[in-house]
């Protein structure tokens, strides 16, 4: 049964509090790691939690209602393209389509702020889900840019960022409110 969210979402700066509040999405290596990547420290503390996740460094972003800490995201620019990164929807709140709308804000968001029109993101060949939403949003599997080796796997993939909001669906009416 999904959670009730009140209020309409916005997608506003990540506080530590919001931190704090995330680290319980986390309860075990693998999905710290699936969620980090291979160099995210488990078990974590706030402070190790707040360093690894470069919260301070890299623009961090929640998807929250008056009442609710629905996702977590970030960007940044990578080979020319607005770069998503550490996407989270709350476990009581997956499946329903927060996952879109959060990609499409940050997407929306930081393809304005870095100028370009094409996104990037990776995503653990093992998170199933995650790969099938960002494949069904337009997202196509594309060679791992840059020097450094490509990372075990973790599939690197590319769109349009025009092409991932046409491709966005509301958020169910069942929740409470109505697609951004």
């Amino acid at each position: 049964m999904a959670a009730v969210v009140s209020g309409r979402a916005v997608l506003r700066a990540a506080t530590k509090d919001d931190l704090v509040a995330m680290m319980g999405w986390f309860p075990d290596c693998q999905s710290c790691r699936i969620w980090g990547g291979p160099d995210f420290r488990y078990p974590f503390s706030e402070q190790s939690f707040q360093e690894d996740s470069r919260f301070e460094v890299v623009p961090s972003y929640v998807y929250v209602t008056d009442r609710t800490l629905i996702g977590f995201g970030q960007y940044y620019r990578r080979a020319r393209r607005c770069h998503v990164s550490r996407l989270a929807v709350s476990p009581t709140l997956r499946g329903n389509g927060w996952g879109s709308q959060l990609l499409s804000a940050l997407i929306d968001l930081g393809s304005a702020a870095l100028r370009v029109d094409q996104c990037s993101l990776f995503v653990s060949a093992d998170n199933q889900p995650a790969a099938r939403l960002y494949k069904r949003l337009g997202f196509e599997e594309a060679p791992y840019p840059g020097p450094e080796p490509a990372i075990h796997n973790v599939l690197y993939l590319i769109a349009g960022s025009r092409h991932v909001r046409s491709r966005t669906s509301c958020v169910p009416d069942a929740l409470g409110l109505p697609g951004a």
